[in-house]
């Protein structure tokens, strides 16, 4: 369940901050772990009064009803009656939200974004908005970074961690 995955990452994150001394913690969400990662964030400012020390979000989107209307597979049932009632509602009766656009307008920490153009799972519109989203929100501007990939880096939805540049891109 969200709230499952949600309370997983906090303890997770309790063990981690347990043994890591001084050193800076970091939520790194992939795809569907991108909702994950800012809800995490989310629930640690808010009920904890903890900052974690930055969010990186890899092919993100604004929410799991926008993610599942926007995946390719979708496309062909998006023109039948009933999808959004069958297929997209059903998540949310599920409790599955994984709202990362509400996240963000709350969140302090730095930000950054990653997305590759090729992306075939979810559109890069997805993170741009999710971005323009928090850019929006965050008092200190400076903060939120959105990357994207060229599509002739052939990154895709999977690959953006081989980049050879992204250490020094997220440092």
């Amino acid at each position: 369940s969200e709230s499952g995955f949600t309370t997983d990452v906090l303890a997770l994150y309790d063990w981690v901050k347990a043994r890591s001394g001084n050193s800076s913690i970091i939520f790194w969400g992939h795809s569907l772990g991108t909702g994950v990662a800012t809800n995490a964030a989310r629930k640690l400012q808010e009920e904890r009064g903890v900052q974690v020390d930055a969010v990186v979000l890899e092919s993100p989107y604004t929410s799991i009803r926008d993610a599942a209307a926007n995946i390719p597979i979708t496309k062909i049932y998006r023109q039948f009656p009933g999808f959004e009632s069958l297929i997209l509602d059903s998540m949310a009766r599920a409790g599955m939200f994984f709202r990362s656009d509400e996240n963000v307008k709350v969140l302090g920490c730095p930000l950054l974004i990653l997305h590759a153009e090729d992306d075939g799972v979810l559109p890069p519109k997805l993170g741009r908005k999710l971005y323009e989203t928090a850019h929006k929100a965050y008092r200190d501007k400076s903060k939120v970074k959105f990357i994207t990939f060229p599509e002739k880096l052939g990154l895709g939805h999977d690959y953006i961690s081989f980049n050879p540049e992204l250490p020094a891109l997220v440092k």
